[in-house]
């Protein structure tokens, strides 16, 4: 039995540019994502924006929400603080109260298993 896992450090941006609910990072069906940091940005130069973060967990058939913060304009804010670990096909969402304002990165290690044998 020869197994071969391999770790890839990526980004991935987000943009809100609605109200309604956005996927912002899907695992793939073949690995995992632990997520190291996600940073939201409010752009507005006038009110705070509310966030709301969300997995859905796709082997038990359920969103869980993560985060609901009122993030002030011009403010970057940390939405968690320790890894978060999204299994195979689990969805990482986010629903702004204001179009247009929110934006930010997900920061994530990606444990892909494509290349096992056995």
């Amino acid at each position: 039995f020869y197994e071969l896992m391999t770790i890839q450090y990526k980004n991935q941006g987000f943009s809100l540019t609605t109200t309604g609910t956005t996927s912002v990072l899907t695992a793939p069906a073949n690995g995992r994502c632990l997520v190291k940091q996600i940073q939201a940005h409010n752009g507005s130069s006038g009110s705070a924006v509310n966030l709301a973060t969300q997995v859905t967990d796709t082997s038990a058939s359920a969103t869980f929400r993560i985060d609901n913060a009122a993030i002030a304009a011009n403010t970057t804010r940390q939405i968690i603080s320790q890894t978060l670990v999204l299994e195979e096909g689990d969805i990482l969402k986010m629903t702004a109260g204001t179009a247009n304002e929110i934006q930010g990165i997900v920061s994530y290690a990606l444990l892909d298993r494509s290349q096992e044998n056995g």
